[in-house]
């Protein structure tokens, strides 16, 4: 009975210290399940990502997180499971019970959205990117014909730089591209490198802009 006005209560948090701006493709996004793959600089990425969805598509949207992480203590626990409904990945393999990609892909089966990081951690150098981890290209590889939605997160960093506690009030965007699909036979490193690309298309230094 909590999960529903803690989520509300996250929502109206992150907006109001992030000054949040969705930037949508002409199309939109797909109302039928997707996965959407941001770049990943903070601990509040997959919020902020979810915070701006439309009402509709946040409810079927689930995070793809560590299990290490949320089942940690009770109250993330609450949070990861209850509130966000995420999709919680062992990531350590030797500890693995079950196949990440086979969760993900009965995930999307039954309806939902997931939002994932291809970087695999948090980006903590210059580099607008850190190389794509394999998982995404096996995901699109069992369910090719799910479309595949880039989103740039611009300035969340910023707003809680790391090793601080209270975030600095900065305006977000958060970009979503144009969806893309996995093509029949794609190589690999192909895919992934597009993927890269399509992604780094939306952000602000690579289009010239500032931060």
């Amino acid at each position: 009975m909590l999960a529903t006005p803690v989520a509300t209560a996250i929502v109206l948090f992150a907006r109001a210290i992030t000054a949040v701006r969705a930037i949508w493709p002409s199309q939109g996004v797909p109302s039928e399940p997707c996965i959407y793959f941001a770049n990943h600089s903070s601990h509040g990425d997959f919020i902020l990502v979810w915070a701006v969805l439309p009402p509709r598509l946040r409810q079927s949207a689930r995070p793809v997180a560590g299990a290490e992480y949320w089942l940690k203590s009770p109250i993330s626990r609450f949070i990861g499971r209850d509130v966000f409904d995420a999709v919680l990945i062992e990531r350590e393999r030797d500890r693995r019970t079950s196949d990440p990609i086979e969760i993900m892909a009965s995930a999307l089966d039954a309806g939902s959205s997931l939002i994932l990081f291809p970087e695999g951690t948090r980006n903590q150098t210059d580099a607008s990117l850190l190389p794509f981890k394999s998982g995404v290209f096996h995901l699109a590889s069992a369910r090719p014909n799910v479309r595949l939605v880039p989103v740039w997160i611009n300035n969340l960093n910023r707003v809680m730089p790391k090793g601080e506690i209270v975030p600095i009030p900065l305006i977000c965007t958060v970009t979503f591209g144009e969806p893309m699909q996995m093509h029949m036979g794609e190589d690999k490193q192909v895919f992934l490198d597009r993927a890269r690309t399509a992604l780094l298309d939306l952000s602000p230094k690579q289009a010239g802009g500032s931060e």
